[in-house]
């Protein structure tokens, strides 16, 4: 195997990796972004600070969106009780999740092979576009209306479903560029924490124009509220025009000959553990978010539209705090740990609402106060933890790819939950929804447990060599990296770090 330049290897796998990442910036020192333009440390450094909250405040967009329909659905169900029936309903809230999962798989592959730039931009115009479209939302019949509201809710979907992958990917490098120590905490910070916030600030907006339309005038609140979605990824869109890919990025990428079929020899474990637990995360907290509106409507008898939302927003801000606990314990407890901690929670509040279901909806602050313990504990564990680990399991070259696929799958759980929360409700009985919370909760624990990677926060280029090092151990020789800073598969990477890539796996 050619080793490329040589390079003087000491003590243990750390070391080794150590020193030929650090061989490699020393080779690299001038690289150049996608204008030509020589990249120095300080202008590097601002793109990426600009990066990470710029993710954080287009997440909370994408959390804006995701939450809208729990009151639009209510709003659509007084206003038109006739035409927004059960099937309608369902309709246009899965429109949003179908078109996330096939955002999520093709900006996945498109911001591995056309860069994070490139992607984020993309994602930003659908959001704008499917906004606009569901704020003009007309039909010669109602019904004509729906369908228009539905297809433009998937334009928005295919936007904010790509903004998982290309922006939480560009956090996760920026943030290991930045402080790699206390990566973990701060991507949560800028991913998890925006879109959690979204619900309860979905709300706030929707109680505002709702007011300010004297409780009446449904149309006009809720095409408001669609068309104030697209101030926030217009406001930072000048700093994504901006942003340069990350140096991780510009050094990993793998734009020709992608090996598919040893990334899933090489991380099959890990996409059955986030796969799975996304699935199984999604499928509980997604329909539990769309239709909480309606579960709380049913449950305040006699209750106004405004009533239904101010207890929405309770709810809401009780299932924030997870965000912060489980931000402060990842790299204290472990990101693996504090997962299953979180879908142990479904098992508990899900067992405590779904079993006493009927004596504790006649307390509704205390039914409150429970059902938002249960999304909190999601939040905390598997709503931190999934994004986090997806962002950290895989290489630069693939990692976008194999987030996108992860999230898929988690959407496609969602977009399967919110099929069946009307008839599960129906046949089953409104506090089976809880009680299947609960299972959930016990299958999260255990695809966790046996799939889920236990990962510290170790420096992302480290796995990008043993990555690198297994690929050339299994004979592949293409190259990684963009023009200013790449690096050939067989150069830099001593025997020693192959076979050590090889044996020790992921």
């Amino acid at each position: 195997m050619a080793t490329g330049n040589s390079v003087e290897i000491v003590g243990g796998a750390d070391s080794k990796f150590e020193a030929v990442d650090s061989e490699i910036k020393d080779r690299d020192a001038s690289p150049v972004d996608d204008s030509g333009r020589v990249v120095s440390q300080k202008r590097q450094s601002l793109s990426n600070i600009f990066t990470i909250f710029a993710t954080g405040f287009a997440l909370i967009s994408d959390g804006y969106q995701n939450n809208l329909m729990t009151m639009v659905n209510v709003l659509l169900k007084k206003e038109y009780p006739k035409e927004y029936t059960t099937t309608v309903s369902t309709r246009v809230s899965n429109a949003l999740l179908v078109g996330e999962v096939i955002g999520q798989v093709v900006v996945g592959l498109t911001c591995d092979y056309l860069g994070r730039k490139f992607a984020i931009i993309a994602t930003t115009l659908m959001i704008v576009i499917g906004g606009i479209l569901a704020t003009a939302s007309h039909g010669v019949t109602i019904d004509g209306m729906f369908w228009m509201l539905t297809v433009s809710r998937g334009i928005v979907g295919f936007g904010a479903g790509g903004e998982y992958p290309a922006s939480s990917t560009s956090a996760s490098e920026s943030a290991n560029e930045l402080t790699p120590k206390h990566r973990g905490p701060a991507f949560i910070m800028v991913t998890n924490f925006p879109l959690s916030f979204g619900g309860p600030f979905a709300v706030s907006i929707f109680l505002i124009v709702l007011m300010a339309c004297n409780e009446s005038h449904y149309s006009t609140v809720w095409r408001v509220c669609f068309g104030i979605g697209c101030i926030w990824p217009l406001s930072i869109f000048y700093f994504r025009i901006r942003m340069i890919n990350s140096t991780l990025y510009r050094r990993g990428a793998i734009k020709k000959h992608v090996p598919y079929l040893l990334v899933l020899r090489y991380y099959w474990k890990s996409l059955i553990g986030t796969c799975g637990a996304w699935f199984l995360y999604d499928f509980v907290t997604f329909p539990n978010g769309v239709f909480s509106g309606t579960i709380i409507s049913s449950v305040v008898t006699n209750g106004t539209v405004r009533q239904t939302a101010e207890w929405q927003l309770l709810l809401g801000a009780i299932a924030l705090p997870g965000v912060f606990l489980g931000a402060f314990l990842c790299d204290r407890v472990g990101r693996k740990n504090v997962m299953m901690i979180g879908f142990s929670g479904y098992l508990v509040f899900g067992l405590i609402i779904g079993c006493a279901y009927k004596k504790i909806t006649k307390i509704i602050p205390l039914f409150i106060i429970f059902y938002g313990l249960m999304q909190s504990s999601g939040n905390f564990g598997p709503g931190n933890m999934l994004g986090l680990l997806s962002s950290e399991s895989y290489a630069t070259g693939v990692r976008g790819t194999c987030y996108g696929i992860s999230a898929a799958v988690g959407k496609a759980g969602a977009a399967i939950g919110t099929q069946a929360f009307q008839p599960i409700e129906n046949n089953l009985g409104k506090h089976w929804t809880f009680i299947i919370a609960a299972i959930c909760g016990v299958v999260g624990v255990a695809v966790t447990y046996f799939f889920v990677p236990d990962l510290s926060g170790e420096d992302l280029s480290i796995r990008d060599e043993k990555f690198r090092a297994y690929l050339v151990s299994k004979g592949w020789d293409g190259a990684m990296g963009e023009d200013d800073l790449r690096a050939d598969a067989d150069q830099g990477i001593p025997d020693e770090i192959a076979e050590s890539a090889v044996t020790k796996g992921d």
